[in-house]
């Protein structure tokens, strides 16, 4: 068949007039849509160039999406997290053009912007909108993950997290947070894992070692942790914590020496946080304290009451030891081992009656609470045998107590007792000795027999001394 071209080329030209005007008319039908956000910022063009044109753009039309996008993308670079959440949240307001705008990206950018400001309802309301556009992307479940371990809410930080880690195993950042919730949690042994496998990628993330050091720790597992503490301990940001948590194992291990010497390393560190501070303060006159090295630990005491003057027990530690820093005795009594209380203990039964001989025959100590020491008095008036209880226990000394004390004392046919204790005694107790021959010395009583104790016994030597001569 043979064509007439005279008759086709007519037809040709009234076509392609129609899809030009079609194509006109779709242009400017985008363009009124979406206000010019068709046409792309010139790639020739210099970085500063492009901003002045996207700058011009935005200035002519604040609903230019391809600027919007150019800009949001400068400023998230930059790390500009104020102007790249106003532009990203701009951006997420506007339908896509030409493929130039990802939602789930606009909203991904605004939430970590937000983030970054410390505005979290802001950033958790677009990464809910990011995930239910793409609910399996790893960068928005990891980003959200991150944004609820900010939050506290760990629990939701490893629900999201572990979607990001199904379909990125090796993001170490995913691994990371993982990790650190997951010791929040207090699933020490669950977290290892991922921490060790997040520092295969930065050896050099100290809160991730010092996490781990913790994890161990939590686990048992206290020598893998001292060594990493070790480790730390002259890091200028992290030093003072690990020296912290060293102390406290070796305290757990009763290796007072090496806790003091990490305690003091750790207060030397110039860059250290308040609460480790005190923590370290505080840990340091425990220790001392129990060394009976009251005036060093009064040292700390005082310190820590200078920068809070509240803190833990403190104020109840400086009161109870200006007392024992006054009264070595005292030190004694409450703080000393088993072997100085009861030597103190049976010089306070060889004086406390005047004038008299006495004969210790039994000695018996309960634990670290008291000790029971059964006596032959002999003075110009009576002989008979006596019992006392020295009690170090410095809360309320109860009913019960005393009840013992009383079936002891029938037990070794004792003719009285008497109960010295430091503590208060209860209502109950001071009843139930009223018609029975005990006598309660309160702590009043016992620090002035304790404060003269000493002159007694030298008196005592001193009168045997010049009989001898």
């Amino acid at each position: 068949m043979i064509i007439n071209m005279d008759f086709l080329i007519p037809i040709l030209v009234v076509a392609v007039l129609i899809i030009a005007i079609s194509s006109i008319g779709g242009y400017i039908a985008v363009n009124y849509k979406y206000s010019g956000s068709a046409k792309s910022i010139k790639k020739s063009k210099s970085k500063e160039e492009a901003i002045e044109e996207a700058t011009r753009r935005l200035a002519k039309n604040t609903k230019d999406a391809v600027a919007l996008n150019f800009l949001g993308d400068v400023y998230y670079q930059a790390q500009d997290w104020e102007k790249a959440y106003h532009t990203y949240e701009a951006l997420s307001e506007l339908p896509p053009v030409n493929g130039e705008l990802s939602h789930v990206q606009a909203n991904l950018r605004a939430g970590i912007a937000a983030m970054r400001l410390n505005n979290f309802e802001a950033a958790h309301k677009f990464f809910v909108i990011a995930r239910s556009l793409d609910q399996s992307s790893p960068e928005v479940n990891y980003q959200f993950g991150n944004l609820e371990f900010m939050r506290g809410n760990y629990e939701k930080s490893v629900k999201m997290l572990k979607m990001a880690i199904t379909r990125n195993p090796e993001h170490s950042g995913s691994l990371r947070i993982m990790g650190h919730a997951l010791f929040k949690l207090k699933r020490s042994k669950e977290a290892m894992g991922y921490i060790r496998k997040a520092m295969e990628a930065d050896p050099g993330d100290k809160e991730s070692l010092i996490t781990l050091a913790e994890c161990y720790a939590d686990a048992g597992q206290k020598e893998q942790a001292l060594r990493i503490y070790s480790h730390l301990r002259p890091d200028e940001i992290w030093g003072a914590q690990a020296c912290l948590e060293s102390g406290m194992i070796h305290i757990e291990a009763h290796r007072n020496e090496e806790a003091i010497s990490d305690f003091e390393i750790g207060l030397k560190h110039q860059t250290i946080e308040e609460d480790i501070e005190v923590e370290l303060k505080y840990q340091l006159a425990s220790v001392y304290l129990r060394q009976q090295d009251t005036v060093t630990a009064m040292k700390y005491l005082q310190q820590i009451k200078e920068i809070r003057d509240s803190y833990k027990n403190v104020e109840e530690l400086i009161n109870n030891n200006k007392e024992l820093v006054a009264n070595k005795n005292l030190r004694i009594f409450t703080m000393a081992s088993s072997a100085d209380f009861i030597a103190l203990c049976r010089k306070v039964t060889m004086t406390y009656f005047s004038n008299s001989k006495v004969k210790i025959i039994k000695t018996k100590m309960n634990g670290n609470d008291w000790t029971d020491i059964v006596a032959e008095v002999d003075t110009p008036k009576w002989s008979s045998i006596v019992m006392f209880r020295f009690i170090r226990i410095q809360g309320v000394i109860g009913e019960l107590v005393l009840r013992d004390f009383h079936s002891h004392l029938k037990d070794e046919k004792a003719d009285k007792g008497i109960c010295a204790g430091v503590g208060d005694y209860s209502e109950e107790a001071r009843k139930f000795t009223e018609a029975r021959l005990i006598d309660l010395i309160e702590k009043e009583r016992l620090k002035s027999i304790l404060n003269n104790v000493d002159a007694k016994m030298q008196a005592i030597a001193d009168s045997r001394k010049a009989r001898r001569t």
